[in-house]
């Protein structure tokens, strides 16, 4: 792909100057402009040519307002980011709308230089690359321009600017380009083959050469001006929203046997036995480094928090958080929707349990409407991946959905009602949403089809009987963190 690029390209002084004033302050402008628009802009700047791309950097800051630009430059990895999936750091930093973030090497550089140092293998290259392509449709899906500049510098000229540093020792070159220069042979295949997997119709690459820094920063800057400038205008090419489909798959939900109990005194008895062992298979876990995810969805009323309490009862506060999740912020909603369950992503040797969690966007988000068909049938895939990455860094994740009947549901209702303490949790909401019960029903038996994986699997929990309820899932919980250490 870099032999793409216009090559002997050049811009004189005089042309430099006399495009640069106009070409500024239109720039300010598409981003005083860009502060009430409903979506950020996310600008990738890689390549071959480190410092062209720093010259780049640089040029870029003194002709725009950098006030309202995010500019990340990840260095090596810290004791944290280690400790996390790889996409968390660059999760956490992604801007939010009406603003600019500037991605320095960033996920690109970071895998190129993986293979070359060969911490991935090629198969491990291969689905990293797979994770980036999810993670830059994401943001282009839910409204990002995503903007990918590859800054290439021909090797012949390449060569020409190390001898001139040899021979005059500039201190423009330092020791990183030299490596650079001697690795070229070995890194020219491995960016090869990451430009093609990446470059694709929605995040394509714009290729710059950048033997005269001049024409570089020139046209990646109308290049930039001119992206923004045709989305503030709302002329983005149309996709097509396609139709939701009628789900014809298994209904899991009737599969469910609602009429399972466990008497009170076997309760006790095998509550307190599951208690002694989560206690001790968490410890265990703890030391050991691996963290764990559960997601708890289920019907209102169904004992999501009952179990919950159950399951922290047997639990050393420091050794776990409870993310209980409401309707996003504002800063949330200015977010791709997985951003704030990203940030929450545990430490080796956490447990976090989300009470209700990203699944909303395919349940309460799909059935009341607050997510269009499109963005709700795509996040099936969206979730997946998000689900992979934290298996394939070892997390333990369990998907639990608490499962009750109408009538078990309302007597809970009116038993709430009843309960001083309890009044809180009932509210008219919580009637209008028994009107819908087909619609979530049909949603659930989808979620649960096309989101049960071996990396993340669903457990359907029957809770019309909530002692049966809770120790079945101190049962899973168990088993599945004494298979996770065995393994």
């Amino acid at each position: 792909m870099p032999e793409q690029a216009k090559t002997n390209t050049r811009v004189s002084k005089e042309e430099f100057k006399a495009a640069e004033p106009g070409l500024r302050m239109e720039l300010v402008n598409a981003q005083y402009d860009l502060q009430s628009a409903d979506f950020p802009v996310v600008v990738l700047i890689m390549g071959d040519d480190r410092l062209g791309a720093n010259r780049l950097l640089d040029r870029l800051h003194e002709w725009m307002d950098v006030r309202y630009i995010d500019t990340h430059v990840f260095p090596p990895a810290t004791d944290e980011e280690r400790l996390r999936p790889r996409f968390w750091r660059y999760w956490r930093e992604l801007p939010p709308k009406g603003r600019i973030g500037i991605y320095f090497g960033a996920w690109a550089l970071g895998t190129i230089a993986d293979r070359i140092n060969k911490d991935l293998s090629k198969r491990q290259f291969e689905r990293r690359i797979e994770h980036i392509r999810r993670f830059e449709q994401d943001q282009i899906d839910d409204g990002a321009l995503v903007l990918k500049y590859w800054i290439h510098l021909p090797p012949k000229e390449f060569a020409r600017r190390m001898k001139k540093a040899d021979r005059l020792t500039t201190a423009q070159v330092d020791d990183l380009d030299w490596e650079i220069y001697h690795h070229l042979n070995k890194a020219e295949p491995v960016s090869r083959r990451y430009l093609e997997a990446t470059d694709t119709a929605k995040t394509p690459w714009t290729v710059v050469e950048s033997t005269d820094p001049r024409y570089c920063q020139l046209t990646v800057a109308r290049s930039l001006l001119a992206s923004m400038q045709t989305r503030l205008a709302g002329k983005t090419p149309s996709i097509p929203t396609p139709k939701p489909g009628v789900f014809t798959g298994d209904d899991a939900l009737s599969k469910v046997n609602l009429d399972a109990k466990l008497e009170r005194n076997e309760y006790k008895r095998k509550l307190e036995k599951r208690q002694v062992q989560l206690n001790k298979l968490v410890g265990q876990a703890h030391q050991a480094g691996i963290s764990t995810v559960l997601a708890f969805e289920g019907w209102d009323a169904a004992g999501k928090g009952g179990v919950i309490r159950r399951i922290t009862g047997a639990l050393a506060a420091a050794y776990y958080s409870v993310a209980p999740v409401a309707a996003p912020t504002d800063e949330e909603k200015a977010h791709h929707y997985l951003w704030r369950f990203w940030r929450r992503i545990p430490m080796p040797g956490k447990f976090v349990i989300f009470d209700r969690s990203w699944y909303g966007r395919v349940l309460v988000e799909r059935v009341e409407g607050f997510a269009k068909p499109a963005e709700w049938q795509r996040a099936y895939d969206e979730i997946n991946d998000f689900e992979q990455q934290l298996a394939e860094h070892g997390m333990l994740v369990l998907k639990f959905w608490m499962h009750i009947d109408p009538d078990e549901q309302l007597r809970r209702f009116k038993a709430r009602e009843q309960t001083g303490y309890k009044k809180y949790k009932i509210t008219d909401e919580d009637y209008r949403n028994r009107d819908k019960w087909d619609d979530y029903v049909a949603a659930v038996n989808e979620m649960v089809a096309r989101t049960d994986t071996d990396a993340a699997p669903w457990h359907l929990i029957p809770a019309n009987d909530k002692p049966y309820a809770r120790v079945k899932v101190l049962d899973i919980l168990c088993k599945a963190l004494k298979k996770r250490l065995k393994s």
